[in-house]
């Protein structure tokens, strides 16, 4: 499971300030913890630089200048500090008092300079060392300075202290930044589960708005007046969510008073034809031109049925499509033929522009049903000798159809619906038994559904056209 947002962020800010303490924690520790180590190594190089300088060659003796073998440093039990001198050969020629039996580490480098090392006394007392290879004076060398030094007069010094006040200092040091930072980290803890609180307020705010919103009441929106601005889109987009919901339910409540509506026109004129076919004896004729008139009525609804069906279906995406090569012209044609017969009762001159080599890749079953629901709509609402007419033309990777038909009576308004489902110009719906109203928004989600586009226009004061879009 998703841990909450609240966790999330408590887990992240808490993270954060752990390791930005750790990391400043630790750098402080470094950084004192070598100052102090250089001023104690600072301290013991002095040391041993200075009894380097006293310490006088004579013969096979070691004299150290009167007074620094007594200095108080070498005396001094609690903070002992010793030194230790030893010849090339690795025999101990000198040492402090406090040094007793035991015996220091040898620390050997280079000629004059200084080796530094950690190691512990005879009483397991930390120690911090250094260790210097050097050149003694001699009573020569006073008399002739330039007198080069021999290899067999280098000593070895290693001055060596108690290095446990400064250990301990170092260990104090880092249980206070530990205290610290663990002091730190409960407060910012405490802090930023007060901050996440409050920071998601305007959140729980808004879940109780949507909570409150039921299909009642639609109409409202989410206010959070107070909300941060990273909200503020989450608020407009989930305000134009609501508005698009409550649109699809007002469209749901039309539709099922649109189709409550068409079924009662239809089905009043089948109760009425049979009404008056059994309120007295008749013979054949009569009965069969009653049922001929039932049939009809049937007829229309069953289309009507159907065309609900393919509407629903397609605004479910469960049609399947199928790619065929399908020539316009020959495509039209066959449409038309059914309505032909009607028109020239009329006097209504059909025009098919497109030309025999006109082609495109579409669901032939799909597009007849466009073409036939098109076709229809004009041959009934064009005017008395009127005309009807099919062109095309390519532009690009598209292909553009437009059918057209003299006599609309259509206003600019009435345009813009003329592809909404029920939607007639005839607002009393004389016209409910001939027509549902659902043919050309049939062809829209059609024409939607084949990747294409479709649209209205008036293209004169009395001429309705129709563009198709077509891949």
């Amino acid at each position: 499971m998703t841990p909450s947002l609240r966790k999330r962020l408590l887990a992240g800010i808490i993270t954060g300030s752990i390791l930005s303490l750790a990391v400043f924690s630790l750098a402080v520790y470094i950084a004192i913890r070598a100052a102090l180590l250089s001023q104690f190594d600072a301290s013991l190089a002095s040391v041993a630089r200075v009894l380097a300088a006293s310490v006088e060659v004579d013969g096979n003796e070691i004299e150290l200048e009167f007074g620094i073998a007594q200095m108080p440093e070498f005396q001094n039990p609690d903070k002992p500090t010793y030194y230790q001198f030893w010849s090339p050969d690795g025999s101990v020629v000198a040492k402090s008092p406090l040094v007793g039996d035991g015996a220091l580490e040898r620390l050997e480098g280079p000629v004059d300079e200084l080796v530094f090392a950690e190691s512990k006394s005879a009483g397991s007392r930390p120690l911090r060392a250094v260790g210097l290879k050097f050149y003694p004076r001699t009573a020569d060398s006073e008399e002739d300075p330039n007198r080069p030094a021999s290899a067999s007069r280098i000593l070895t010094i290693a001055v060596a202290r108690d290095a446990t006040e400064m250990l301990g200092q170092l260990t104090f040091l880092r249980r206070l930044l530990i205290s610290a930072a663990a002091t730190v980290t409960i407060l910012s803890l405490l802090i930023a589960a007060v901050v996440v609180r409050r920071g998601l307020a305007p959140l729980n705010a808004i879940a109780a708005e949507i909570a409150a919103i039921d299909q009642q009441n639609l109409a409202a929106r989410i206010e959070a007046a107070r909300a941060p601005c990273e909200i503020v889109p989450i608020k407009n987009t989930l305000n134009d969510l609501l508005a698009r919901i409550e649109e699809a339910f007002k469209r749901e409540r039309r539709f099922t008073a649109d189709v409550a509506h068409e079924l009662r026109t239809p089905l009043a004129g089948l109760r009425s034809t049979i009404e008056v076919a059994l309120v007295r004896r008749r013979d054949a004729a009569e009965y069969q031109n009653a049922l001929s008139i039932c049939l009809a009525i049937v007829g229309n609804m069953h289309e009507m049925v159907n065309n609900l069906l393919m509407l629903a279906r397609l605004d479910a995406r469960q049609v399947t499509l199928r790619c065929d090569r399908i020539r316009l012209a020959e495509l039209v044609d066959s449409v038309w033929r059914p309505f032909a017969q009607k028109a020239q009762q009329r006097q209504i001159t059909f025009h098919n522009d497109l030309s025999g080599d006109l082609a495109c890749q579409s669901d032939r079953e799909h597009l007849f049903i466009v073409f036939r629901n098109l076709l229809e709509n004009a041959a009934e609402y064009a005017n008395q000798a009127g005309q009807i007419r099919v062109a095309a033309q390519r532009t690009g990777d598209s292909l553009q159809v437009t059918l057209s038909n003299t006599g609309c009576k259509l206003t600019a308004g009435q345009v813009s619906k003329v592809f909404d489902s029920f939607w007639r110009a005839d607002e009393s719906r004389s016209d409910a038994a001939v027509h549902s109203g659902l043919g050309l928004a049939l062809v829209k989600r059609i024409i939607t559904a084949l990747n294409g586009d479709i649209a209205a226009q008036i293209d004169r004061p009395d001429i309705f056209k129709i563009t198709l879009t077509l891949p």
